[in-house]
């Protein structure tokens, strides 16, 4: 439990849809859940613009030129997903039995990082790999508005939530579905 007070029409429309959803829990007996969820990441979908989307675009970057120009500071922390995890942790919490849910909307959280620890991870399998920063003021002050970490310690106790993905694990599964091994062989 935490105060919500975004400043994106995004963060307002996803508090909205949590507290009407808990209204209808507790007004009507609907088997409401939700998740926040951090930033996800996917080798799947191409990154679309959003906030954390440069631990999407690194990888893309990285494997077709070798560069990358981040738009956030360095150090701007933000909590991170590898997409399996959302995916598992929106089934589990699905499949708990709703009488040992204790709330109606659970955060979940994997990783917390920022963009220089994504980058020098990414350089141990791709060490040439050159990033500069440019950043853009508007996506900044998004970033800057997030928290750095996600307190999920009540999935974790309610419905048994554990993360399998960190940022090693991370990192090398999305070079193996990004295809770093066509681009490494093509390099030889």
């Amino acid at each position: 439990m935490c105060v919500q007070r975004p400043r994106t029409i995004y963060g307002v429309s996803k508090v909205h849809a949590e507290l009407m959803g808990e209204y209808y829990h507790h007004r009507y007996g609907l088997d409401f859940r939700c998740l926040r969820y951090p930033g996800i990441i996917s080798a799947d979908s191409m990154p679309g613009g959003g906030t954390t989307d440069y631990a999407v675009q690194i990888f893309h970057d990285a494997i077709k030129t070798g560069k990358f120009e981040c738009n956030l500071r360095p150090d701007s922390r933000l909590p991170m997903m590898y997409i399996d995890d959302c995916l598992r942790a929106t089934l589990e919490v699905m499949e708990t039995p709703a009488d040992t849910l204790s709330m109606r909307t659970y955060n979940i959280n994997a990783m917390s990082f920022t963009p220089e620890e994504l980058a020098q991870e990414l350089r141990k399998q791709m060490p040439e790999l050159e990033v500069t920063y440019n950043i853009d003021p508007v996506r900044q002050a998004i970033a800057d508005s997030w928290p750095m970490n996600f307190d999920d310690s009540n999935a974790r106790k309610d419905w048994g939530w554990k993360h399998d993905y960190d940022l090693p694990e991370l990192v090398q599964t999305m070079l193996n579905y990004s295809g770093v091994e066509t681009c490494i062989a093509h390099a030889n």
